[in-house]
This record gives structure tokens, C-alpha cells and sequence, in this order.
């Protein structure tokens, strides 16, 4: 059970998932939106432009019944006549088209965001499967779009014929009626009949518009196993993270090694802990150049021995600095009297080294701070 429920789409869809479905120009779209835009685009340009219009064509249409003599008779007139009476229809149906233009552009934008998918462009043979092909055809998706499309039908045509009944009247009063009283009462009736078609328009894009989306989550959502795949993919695989994070570590541990040899001492528990210090006069204080416990504390004495770094075992000195200090960072200020003392002792231990004499004592007490001692307690 508990495979077959990994198997199941039960998860949302992923921000990646979405942004890999938008990469390939998968959006989600509603017809039924654009419909209505461009309708209601159209219907606006109308309403807002029809005197501007009206007064155009009215100028085109004199303007190519008006003709002299000489164009009458000349083969070449009229081609060129005709030519510029569409050019005049086109400049004065423009904003019209631009409107509609942006109209059929915005709608998708509206509920999928502008996109630009190069790989929705590219050449996939896959969609000229023919088995596939009929396989689209009679699925569930087109036997939903089947049933919309008739709903969406009958509800226009009802409404159509509803404004037929509704202005029958005003129709048939049209025939009897001179041509200047004639235009304009049509005129009303064609716009109720638009305003009438864009409403029912509306109320199906409204319909449409979130059964989209809920269809297009839907086909996106995931499996448990996707789900969890794509974290591996995001996260990395914790195997390869580990060998990562392990090599890490070895590269900064060789690197702590390496400053060992330019240590002034090691100060250590004399077992569990060692931190080198280092110390010149360009300092401001001792740093530390390497700490550890352990076996990384074993390996720090071993290379001081081999390189001649003093040892110096002072295990609450060697607890706090391994507590509270990093490598590459100055010792604490509270430190700085017993580690006086320890670098006072270097100092005598070097010069005896060099030109004998009385051997110095190793500094027993160090004053270290209670509260800088995990072991103090």
C-alpha cells in the first residue's frame, strides 16, 4: 500500500516543476479569457470610436463614388485610386486592431504571466504520432472541451435569441424608417446585442478560468518519489555531500599541519588536547596557528616533536584555548597572563638550548579563568 500511494500524484507541484513546465511553454491558457478580451475589445473600439468611424468611411466611400473625367478614363487612375482609398481604411481601422492585438496578447498573460519558451519552438516529431494523435482526441480532456463547447454554445445562442425576441420590434420598425433614423437605431441594436453576447462571455470565461488552473495544478502534481527525488537533486546527494564535507576537513587539517612547524610552543592536556601558538613581533598578541583533541591532537604533537616545537603540558591553559579560541585568531584577552608566562618559559628554554647554563622550570600554576576552563568544575 504504501508503494502504490508513492506512485499516486498527491504532492503540489514544485516551484521547479512550475518553472521547468513554463521552460517547455506549458502555461496555463483559457480560450473562453481570450474569447471575452477580444470581444470585449472589439465592442469597447466600436462604442468609443463609432462617430470617428462612421465620419471615415463616409469620407472613403464619397471619396471613391467621386470621380473626373480624366480618371474615368485613364486605366492607371484607377488601380492607384483604389490603392489609396485601402490605405486610408487600414490607417482608419488601426487602433481597432491594435486594440484587438493587445487584447488576443494579454489575455494569456493575465493568468500565465508572459513567457518565452525557445524550447516550445523546437521541432518534436512525438506530436505527429498518429496513435497518439487519436489517443488526444477521444481522452477525457477533448470530451471535456466537447461538453463545454456546447454548453458555451447554447448559452450564446440563448442569449442571441433572447435579443432577437427582446428587440423584434425595434427590427422590424427599421424597414419603414428613413436611412439617416435607420442607422442609428441599428447601430443601438447591433451594440445592446454585442454588450448581451461580451456579458454571457464573461460569465463562462469566469467559469473557465479557474477550472484552468486547477487543471493545469493538477496535471503538474507530483509523486512522493518525485518529490523526494527533486529534493536529492536540489539538496545533493548526502553520500556525495558527506565525501565532500570529509574532504574538506582533510584539506583544512593538512593546512592546520602545516603551520605546526612555525608554532613558538604546543600547549597541551598532555593527551586529549593541543593548541600551537605562534608569535612574532609583528603581532599584536599569540595566534593560534592549530588545535585539536584526540588523534588530531596526537598528530599536532608529533609533528612539533619532529620539527623541535616545545611541548609544554598545561591542561587548563590547553582546555580554555581549545574552548575559546579558533585557529588564525588571537588568544583571548583573559588569556593573556598565562600565556605570558608560557611564552616567557619558551624564551628561557630557547636560550638555554642555545647556550645552556641553568635549565627554567615549567610553569606549574597557570591563571587561567575558571570560567574559561570546561574543566575547572
Amino acid at each position: 500500500m504504501a508503494e502504490e500511494s508513492d506512485l499516486e500524484k498527491t504532492e503540489a507541484p514544485s516551484p521547479r516543476r512550475l518553472e521547468q513546465a513554463r521552460e517547455e511553454g506549458q502555461i496555463p491558457q483559457s480560450r473562453e479569457l481570450s474569447t471575452f478580451l477580444v470581444m470585449l475589445a472589439g465592442a469597447g473600439g466600436l462604442w468609443v470610436m463609432a462617430a470617428w468611424l462612421a465620419q471615415r468611411a463616409a469620407e472613403i466611400v464619397r471619396q471613391g463614388l467621386t470621380l473626373d473625367r480624366t480618371a474615368a478614363f485613364d486605366d492607371a487612375a484607377m488601380p492607384a485610386l483604389f490603392m489609396g482609398l485601402a490605405g486610408d481604411g487600414l490607417v482608419m481601422l488601426s487602433p481597432l486592431f491594435l486594440a484587438l492585438l493587445l487584447a488576443a496578447l494579454g489575455a494569456p498573460a493575465l493568468i500565465g504571466g508572459l513567457n518565452f519558451a525557445p524550447k516550445a519552438l523546437s521541432a518534436d516529431f512525438s506530436r505527429l504520432d498518429p496513435v497518439k494523435g487519436f489517443g488526444r482526441m477521444f481522452s477525457t480532456h477533448s470530451l471535456g472541451e466537447l461538453v463545454k463547447a456546447v454548453l458555451k454554445s447554447l448559452l450564446v445562442g440563448g442569449v442571441a435569441a433572447w435579443v432577437l425576441w427582446r428587440e423584434q420590434d425595434a427590427l422590424f420598425a427599421l424597414v419603414g424608417q428613413p436611412l439617416q433614423a435607420a442607422l442609428p437605431a441599428s447601430g443601438r441594436v447591433v451594440l445592446f446585442s454585442t454588450l448581451s453576447i461580451v456579458a454571457a462571455l464573461a460569465l463562462i470565461a469566469a467559469i473557465d478560468v479557474p477550472f484552468q488552473l486547477w487543471q493545469y495544478h493538477s496535471r503538474l502534481r507530483m509523486t512522493k518519489e518525485e518529490a523526494r527525488q527533486e529534493a536529492r537533486e536540489l539538496e545533493g546527494d548526502p553520500q556525495l555531500k558527506a565525501r565532500i564535507r570529509s574532504q574538506q576537513r582533510e584539506m583544512a587539517r593538512r593546512r592546520m599541519m602545516a603551520e605546526v612547524p612555525k608554532a613558538r610552543v604546543v600547549v597541551t592536556n598532555p593527551t586529549h588536547f593541543a593548541v600551537a601558538l605562534a608569535y612574532d613581533e609583528k603581532m599584536t598578541a599569540p595566534r593560534v596557528v592549530a588545535k585539536g583533541r584526540g588523534l588530531v591532537a596526537q598528530r599536532i604533537r608529533e609533528v612539533a616533536a619532529a620539527h623541535g616545537v616545545p611541548l609544554l603540558e598545561a591542561p587548563p591553559l590547553a582546555r580554555a584555548l581549545f574552548r575559546n579560541s579558533e585557529i588564525g585568531d588571537a588568544i583571548p584577552a583573559a588569556l593573556y597572563r598565562a600565556v605570558a608566562e608560557v611564552m616567557a618559559y619558551v624564551y628561557q628554554l630557547n636560550e638555554y638550548l642555545a647556550h645552556g647554563g641553568q635549565p627554567p622550570l615549567a610553569p606549574d600554576v597557570m591563571p587561567v579563568p575558571a570560567e574559561l576552563d570546561p574543566g575547572a568544575a
